[in-house]
């Protein structure tokens, strides 16, 4: 099987080439290309070589969508990214699948499985590439929250997401905590709502059920007893641990 990927995070290329060899060491890499104008020339030459484009949507030049109005194409792409919800579901009714970053290898395989089983059934009618219809659903895909309302004693005022180093839930009263030592901000808000709503999963990450982290906030990883503990850039006075359910996961994302 000839696969391309368009990825302008070399390490996102270096772990999704990876993944690809882990599932089949015979599957060949004919590229790793990561602009939209390099993109768009290399796929229309070796139209008839390739069996399935790997295709981050944010490229170093722009949309990678953009391919598809230098040329057309209508083979198997599997879109990878950070969207909401409801536009994976509509990625995978026009794509063979979409994968979230960073990429678990399951995901992959699933994908795979899914080109391999749509290849073997003649019978079956494989996803054609809507370009059109996915650039509109960028358009209007689902910002993330730039700012919070937040209370402080007896004053409202607003805090910038950037500004928000940690947030936090303690009897049930969710805290945004600023980079400013021993700030912290009232907000109206579930843990829940800002894990799977409301931040970026691309810059916020949630380590356990009491604490969401600000990747820019993170100064180093510590193991001790079996145990990663995190050191952030700023004092915060609680320990910060990575439950273990979810250090496995916490490592993809820093090492993306």
């Amino acid at each position: 099987m000839n696969v391309l990927i368009v990825e302008d995070e070399p390490l996102a290329a270096e772990r999704l080439e990876s993944l690809l060899q882990d599932y089949d060491s015979s599957i060949r890499i004919l590229s790793v290309i990561d602009t939209v104008d390099e993109a768009a020339p290399f796929i229309d030459k070796h139209r008839e070589d390739l069996d399935l484009v790997f295709l981050d949507i944010q490229l170093a030049d722009g949309k990678s969508f953009e391919i598809f109005n230098k040329i057309s194409y209508n083979k198997p792409v599997v879109f990878t990214t950070a969207y909401d919800e409801y536009a994976i579901n509509a990625f995978k009714l026009n794509s063979i699948d979409y994968l979230l970053k960073p990429i678990k290898y399951e995901q992959l395989e699933a994908a795979l499985n899914k080109y391999h089983e749509l290849n073997k059934n003649s019978t079956s009618e494989n996803p054609t590439l809507d370009a059109e219809f996915i650039k509109e659903l960028l358009g209007s895909a689902k910002a993330f929250k730039k700012r919070f309302l937040v209370k402080y004693g007896s004053k409202i005022m607003f805090k910038n997401t950037t500004e928000a180093a940690v947030f936090s839930a303690e009897d049930k009263i969710c805290h945004l905590h600023s980079y400013e030592a021993g700030r912290k901000y009232v907000i109206d808000h579930t843990l829940e709502e800002l894990d799977t709503q409301l931040l970026n999963p691309e810059q916020f990450f949630r380590i356990n059920r009491q604490y969401i982290l600000n990747l820019d906030a993170i100064k180093e990883l510590n193991t001790k007893d079996q145990k990663l503990e995190i050191q952030l850039n700023f004092p915060f006075k609680e320990k910060l641990q990575v439950s273990r359910s979810k250090v496995s996961d916490f490592k993809s994302w820093i090492d993306r």
